[in-house]
């Protein structure tokens, strides 16, 4: 919340001569740990005309700029207040982009963090990277809450409401948080496409618990080393397609499927697909993405 000064809540707006100045009270008590309770004795209605002289030099504008829970969106209002008592209040239509981000962020505190698929990806890609180590930023909610202040402020300024915090795309902010070095280092361990041998680059997707990519089984042949990626090395999740592009083999060691399953695989292909290449020795095989002429 932006304001000139810390104040308790705004009593809600009512005529002045309601309110009720030299009031006479008394403390009743009943015992050492007794709550205290204040009666009303006496009381004076003012005006607002004789609240202003007498009391202008308390009376001031503040600006508040503050998330709100029930409505679900940031009240940017002017108030002119003495003590608790509002005595107007206007909209402040031109509330600073860091005051707005702030109360944003309180707002995002209370929702929580929400991630788009490529925002999601590329923390996962990071906490890979990280691999429990300490030179990569911390990507896990925790963390990235308890420094939102460091890093996602500039990006919180257009925010209005909650609609707008559950559809902001964090990719970028996440981004900043690498540096250049980091950056390239990330997209050398933690890549987000995989090349395949024929050059193409196919997306990974980082949601399970192992990085996956799916691809046509003959764009597969001569591979012999599995890929991975991560400090850790974490092998891809490779879900091997037929030439019509359906699943027909997953695996996470792809010389020991060549070695095994590949076998009964091309029985069963070869007939479905028959002009398309299944070579008995696939890691011999050129890859390739096309078929046989028909009528060859």
């Amino acid at each position: 919340m932006s304001s000139t000064s810390h104040h308790p809540p705004a009593q809600s707006l009512r005529p002045l001569s309601a309110w009720l100045s030299d009031c006479a009270a008394e403390l009743n008590e009943q015992g050492p740990d007794a709550q205290r309770e204040a009666a009303v004795r006496q009381a004076i209605a003012l005006t607002e005309a004789e609240l202003r002289a007498l009391y202008a030099d308390q009376i001031a504008w503040e600006n508040l700029c503050e998330w709100s829970r029930r409505e679900g969106r940031i009240l940017a209002r002017k108030q002119e207040r003495f003590g608790a008592i509002t005595l107007a209040d206007q909209p402040w239509p031109d509330a600073p982009p860091e005051a707005m981000a702030r109360a944003a962020l309180e707002g995002l505190r209370l929702i929580g963090l929400t991630f788009t698929p490529a925002a999601r990806r590329l923390r996962a890609r990071i906490e890979l990277a990280r691999a429990g180590g300490d030179t990569w930023p911390d990507c896990r909610d925790a963390a990235l809450l308890a420094s939102a202040e460091d890093w996602l402020l500039p990006y919180l300024g257009k925010v209005k409401t909650e609609a707008d915090l559950r559809n902001l795309d964090l990719h970028d902010a996440l981004l900043s948080r690498l540096d250049w070095g980091q950056q390239a280092e990330l997209d050398r361990l933690v890549p987000a496409h995989f090349t395949t041998p024929l050059g193409r680059r196919v997306p990974i997707d980082y949601d399970g618990d192992h990085p996956g990519i799916e691809i046509r089984l003959q764009e597969m042949f001569g591979v012999t080393i599995h890929p991975t990626v991560g400090q850790a090395r974490k092998p891809l999740r490779v879900t091997l397609l037929s030439p019509g592009q359906k699943p027909i083999q997953v695996t996470l060691d792809i010389p020991g499927f060549w070695r095994t399953s590949y076998a009964d695989v091309r029985k069963d292909m070869r007939g479905q697909y028959p002009r398309h290449p299944w070579p008995e020795d696939p890691t011999e095989a050129e890859p390739t993405l096309r078929a046989k002429p028909r009528g060859t």
